[in-house]
């Protein structure tokens, strides 16, 4: 097969798999594999055991050499099953997933950014970095008490793009932990060899009105109405009044209130999931091209092979901002 699985650094699993799959996904931090292997006896097997580092490696669409897809990756479950022939189930992740499954607390001062917040976790937590992009936007104080670092992370980036920045995603790659900005891949593939396309268009999720509310108040003990800082509403007479509240401390003027209610307005949602022979490098968060569409993948699976396929959940970068970075 044209992909490696190696376990330790010296032991070569690649002869022993019968299937591998990816997921990766803009609301998950690390990317997931799983990996089926046939025992054979005199096979030579290691002792494998969850902790233990491994990494697949694939030759990536268009080249000709192998090239790290999940690395570094550590065995996190392993099942053994033997109804006549023995085999293993492994479930691994990149090593982000100890920022996932882990919790702190941190107070954070103001006027630090998602970049700078981010190099601290991965200090404290000793994860290498790779390339972090400045991610400019100043955020305000941050009190995280007894959450997960990927929680506390992903807070400063979607403060990042409520006040107008760009949309970023951690990725862990053989160079170490980056923030990749949606959609900047270099190279954008055209979706053109489908095997199933399927496009939903709902009005679940649809916003036509949205309120911005100041924070709660009191006078003398008593309860008053919240302040209104804006409205704005769109499309109420084609598709209904669909209201959004939205009370964030963060919001402070209405100017700010103003821009993020228009942000947040949105009438027919619509989706892809296309279904096409894998292409082993896509990630969650990179920009491809559909029927001369511009989207962005939110989800995708893939089941290593040759071909292959792979399974990609795709929507517009404004979907994307509401859904991921707005709520």
């Amino acid at each position: 097969m044209s992909y490696k699985v190696i376990a330790k650094n010296q032991y070569d699993l690649t002869s022993l798999v019968e299937t591998i799959s990816l997921k990766d996904s803009l609301d998950q931090i690390a990317y997931q594999a799983s990996i089926r292997l046939a025992v054979r006896s005199g096979a030579g097997l290691p002792a494998l055991s969850p902790g233990m580092d491994i990494r697949i490696s694939g030759v990536p669409f268009g080249r000709k050499e192998l090239h790290p897809i999940l690395h570094p990756g550590v065995i996190w479950e392993i099942e053994s099953t033997n109804s006549g022939s023995k085999r293993l189930n492994m479930t691994v992740y990149d090593r982000m997933i100890y920022l996932e499954k882990s919790e702190d607390e941190y107070l954070l001062p103001k006027d630090q950014t998602a970049s700078q917040r981010l190099k601290t976790y991965a200090k404290d937590w000793k994860i290498n970095l790779g390339t972090i992009p400045d991610t400019k936007t100043k955020l305000g104080k941050a009190v995280y008490r007894s959450q997960t670092i990927f929680s506390m992370l992903f807070a400063d980036l979607k403060e990042t793009a409520k006040s107008g920045g760009p949309m970023f995603h951690p990725r862990m790659t053989s160079r170490g932990l980056e923030l990749f900005e949606l959609g900047s891949n270099s190279e954008v593939l055209q979706l053109d060899r489908l095997i199933d396309l399927t496009q939903l268009r709902t009005l679940e999720g649809a916003i036509t009105k949205v309120k911005v509310l100041a924070a709660n108040e009191t006078t003398s003990g008593k309860e008053v109405p919240s302040k209104v800082l804006a409205v704005e509403s769109k499309d109420t007479a084609t598709l209904g009044t669909l209201q959004k509240h939205v009370n964030d401390d963060q919001i402070k003027t209405a100017d700010a209130a103003k821009k993020h209610a228009k942000n947040m307005l949105t009438g027919i949602q619509q989706t892809f999931t296309v279904t096409a022979p894998d292409i082993n490098t896509i990630r969650a968060g990179d920009a491809v091209i559909l029927s001369g569409m511009n989207l962005i993948v939110m989800t995708v699976s893939h089941d290593l092979g040759n071909p292959g396929t792979m399974t990609l959940e795709l929507a517009t970068r404004d979907y994307v901002r509401r859904r991921y970075y707005l709520e």
